[in-house]
Protein backbone atom coordinates (compact mmCIF):
# COMPACT_ATOMS: atom_id res chain seq x y z
CA UNK A 1 0.00 0.00 0.00
CA UNK A 2 1.42 3.44 -0.89
CA UNK A 3 2.46 5.77 1.91
CA UNK A 4 2.77 9.54 2.14
CA UNK A 5 4.45 11.85 4.62
CA UNK A 6 2.94 15.12 5.79
CA UNK A 7 4.69 18.03 7.43
CA UNK A 8 2.20 19.89 9.63
CA UNK A 9 2.41 22.18 12.62
CA UNK A 10 2.03 20.87 16.16
CA UNK A 11 -1.41 22.41 16.69
CA UNK A 12 -2.81 20.68 13.59
CA UNK A 13 -1.21 17.38 14.57
CA UNK A 14 -2.74 17.59 18.04
CA UNK A 15 -6.18 18.28 16.56
CA UNK A 16 -5.89 15.34 14.14
CA UNK A 17 -4.68 13.08 16.92
CA UNK A 18 -7.56 14.09 19.20
CA UNK A 19 -10.19 13.59 16.50
CA UNK A 20 -8.77 10.22 15.49
CA UNK A 21 -8.83 9.12 19.12
CA UNK A 22 -12.42 10.34 19.47
CA UNK A 23 -13.33 8.32 16.36
CA UNK A 24 -11.45 5.33 17.79
CA UNK A 25 -9.29 4.93 14.68
CA UNK A 26 -5.62 5.42 13.90
CA UNK A 27 -4.39 8.76 12.61
CA UNK A 28 -3.66 7.11 9.27
CA UNK A 29 -7.20 5.71 8.99
CA UNK A 30 -8.68 9.05 10.07
CA UNK A 31 -6.77 11.02 7.41
CA UNK A 32 -7.49 8.37 4.75
CA UNK A 33 -11.23 8.64 5.48
CA UNK A 34 -11.13 12.42 5.18
CA UNK A 35 -9.29 12.21 1.85
CA UNK A 36 -11.66 9.56 0.47
CA UNK A 37 -14.64 11.70 1.45
CA UNK A 38 -13.05 14.76 -0.15
CA UNK A 39 -12.49 12.98 -3.45
CA UNK A 40 -15.75 10.99 -3.49
CA UNK A 41 -17.93 11.54 -6.53
CA UNK A 42 -21.12 10.31 -4.87
CA UNK A 43 -23.85 12.47 -3.42
CA UNK A 44 -23.74 12.75 0.37
CA UNK A 45 -25.87 10.31 2.36
CA UNK A 46 -29.44 11.58 2.61
CA UNK A 47 -29.05 14.09 -0.22
CA UNK A 48 -32.21 12.99 -2.10
CA UNK A 49 -34.30 13.67 1.01
CA UNK A 50 -33.32 17.35 0.84
CA UNK A 51 -35.38 17.81 -2.34
CA UNK A 52 -38.07 20.39 -1.69
CA UNK A 53 -36.65 21.36 1.69
CA UNK A 54 -35.99 24.98 0.72
CA UNK A 55 -39.01 27.21 1.10
CA UNK A 56 -38.09 30.29 -0.87
CA UNK A 57 -40.25 31.94 -3.50
CA UNK A 58 -37.19 32.63 -5.65
CA UNK A 59 -36.74 28.87 -6.21
CA UNK A 60 -39.27 28.14 -8.90
CA UNK A 61 -39.38 25.64 -11.71
CA UNK A 62 -39.82 27.17 -15.11
CA UNK A 63 -41.55 25.10 -17.75
CA UNK A 64 -39.63 25.00 -21.02
CA UNK A 65 -41.87 26.12 -23.85
CA UNK A 66 -39.41 25.77 -26.72
CA UNK A 67 -37.05 22.76 -26.55
CA UNK A 68 -35.46 23.76 -29.87
CA UNK A 69 -33.29 26.20 -27.90
CA UNK A 70 -31.86 23.35 -25.82
CA UNK A 71 -28.31 22.18 -26.49
CA UNK A 72 -28.04 19.02 -28.61
CA UNK A 73 -27.46 15.96 -26.46
CA UNK A 74 -26.32 12.44 -27.13
CA UNK A 75 -29.17 9.96 -26.99
CA UNK A 76 -28.71 7.30 -24.31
Amino acid sequence: MPQISLYIDEKTHNEIEARAKLSQVSISKFIATILKTHFAKDWPTGFPSTFGSIHDESFVRHDVQDWSLDAPRESL
